[in-house]
Order: C-alpha cells, then sequence, then structure tokens
C-alpha cells in the first residue's frame, strides 16, 4: 500500500512533543508525494503544519483505530512504534487498572507503587495448569508456562526479569518464586522467595546506590537457580552469578574464611 493511501483525511497520526512525549493529531488534507508539509489538527482543536522532507519525506506515526487501543497484547496492533506502545500500556494502566500487558511472549509490567491484591492463592491456582494467553496477562502465567515446559520437556528453564530502576524487578522475582514454592507443593515451612531474598542485605550493602530516581537502586544483577526434584518440588535455590557495576569496583582482595572458601572483598 502506497503512502498516500495511508495518510488521509480523518486518519490520525502522532506527533512528537516536549510536554506530553506524543499527541494525537487528525489529518486534515490528503497527503500526496511531493507535498513538504501535512496539515493537522489535535484533539483541542489547535490546527498546526507539520513540515515534512521533501528529499525524504519523514512522516509521523499513524495511530491505531480506537478498537485496538487497550489489547492485552501489543502484538495485535496494526501499529507497533513507541507511541502506540505507550498509548495502549497508559490506557491499560490509567482506565483498566491493569499493569501487566503482553508482547508476544514478553510480559511488560508497569509499577503501580502500590499493593495490588493479585497475587493470592486463589490467583495462583486459578493460573495452575493454564496455558499462556489463556487468560489475562500475569507475572503468574510467566512462571506457569517456564515450570510446565520444565516438567514436559526435563529441561532448565529461564526466566529474564529487567527494567530501570523502581521497575519492580526484585518484587516481580518474588513474586515468580511464591509461584513455583505453591504449584510445586513445596514442603518447606518457609517459603523458598523468603530463604532466596533473605541474602539480599548482604548484595545491596555492596551493590546499591542513591539515584536521581531510587533513594536504594540496585546497581548490580544476579542470576538466581531453583533446584527441584525428580518430582518438581523445590529443593534448594542459589545464587550463581553476581554482577556488579565496574565503576564501583575500585580495589580487590582474596581471603580464605574459616571455612577454606574464597571470598571476594570489594
Amino acid at each position: 500500500m502506497a503512502l498516500s493511501e495511508l495518510y488521509t483525511k480523518y486518519n490520525r497520526v502522532w506527533i512528537p512533543d516536549e510536554e506530553h512525549v506524543w499527541k494525537s493529531a487528525e489529518i486534515l488534507r490528503d497527503f500526496k508525494p511531493g507535498d513538504d508539509t501535512l496539515q493537522l489538527q489535535f484533539e483541542d482543536g489547535t490546527e498546526m503544519l507539520y513540515s515534512l522532507d521533501t528529499s525524504s519525506p519523514q512522516l509521523p506515526h499513524l495511530r491505531n483505530p480506537d478498537i485496538l487501543v487497550g489489547e492485552n497484547d501489543l502484538t495485535a496492533l496494526s501499529y507497533l512504534h513507541e507511541p502506540a506502545v505507550l498509548h495502549n500500556l497508559k490506557v491499560r494502566f490509567v482506565e483498566s487498572k491493569i499493569i501487566y500487558t503482553y508482547c508476544g511472549i514478553i510480559l511488560v509490567a508497569v509499577n503501580p507503587y502500590k499493593q495490588l491484591h493479585i497475587y493470592g492463592d486463589a490467583v495462583i491456582h486459578a493460573y495452575s495448569g493454564q496455558n499462556m494467553g489463556d487468560m489475562d496477562p500475569h507475572i503468574f502465567a510467566v512462571a506457569e508456562e517456564a515450570y510446565k515446559q520444565m516438567a514436559r520437556n526435563n529441561k532448565n528453564q529461564s526466566i529474564i526479569v529487567s527494567g530501570e530502576s523502581g521497575a519492580g524487578k526484585t518484587v516481580s522475582a518474588r513474586y515468580a518464586m511464591r509461584y513455583f514454592a505453591m504449584v510445586s507443593k513445596s514442603g518447606s515451612k518457609t517459603h523458598v522467595e523468603d530463604k532466596v531474598l533473605a541474602s539480599n542485605p548482604i548484595t545491596e550493602a555492596i551493590g546499591n546506590a542513591k539515584t536521581t530516581r531510587n533513594d536504594n537502586s540496585s546497581r548490580f544483577g544476579k542470576y538466581t537457580e531453583i533446584s527441584f526434584d525428580r518430582r518438581y518440588q523445590i529443593i534448594g535455590a542459589n545464587m550463581r552469578t553476581y554482577l556488579l557495576e565496574k565503576s564501583r569496583v575500585v580495589s580487590q582482595r582474596v581471603l580464605l574464611n574459616p571455612w577454606g572458601l574464597a571470598v571476594l572483598l570489594l
């Protein structure tokens, strides 16, 4: 389809904005090859002429139809770009009070910075045994898929939790571990996530720092391995890898503690 067929009257586009990052506008006049401007009208009624480079027109991003706004999977959108992703997440978070959205097999989470009642035992049981995509996006759905693939194929599975400072990575990892402990019917009296997170004061004492966004930001990455027995019940966990910001390492010494284990002092 030619660009002139997409950028026609009444279609809507996204325009960069300093205050709102992106603003929606409606096309008032059909775009024709060779045009150096695009006549637009914003939602507040103001009009503007959007300048285009005639040699290589940088046309604004097209906006998705309203029927697609709020989809629980970003891959279902007709146009997948930055403003479309941000707007869809905003609609789901602000209007629908939903923090989770899929992007294929990736789960996108928006930190609400408050406690939500969507992680109880009843919710865990609801997601147990379900296929990913059968129910609303949730961290439990991702954990169930990993657990099911491990049991079905007898192969190790990995869940990568990433995000900027304050995004909620530690909390998300804790909910995933809680799910594993519940569905595997672990006989331990102490929740596995509590045991794993008990090491946090040590790792955070070395690896945390104050940033412009977070007074206690984790400036390190770690790989936590959860072990299961042949009945797929949790039998333990350990931290295999600990990655620290290079700028935080000023010197190093290796000592042997009374147990004969090498300890790296930073």
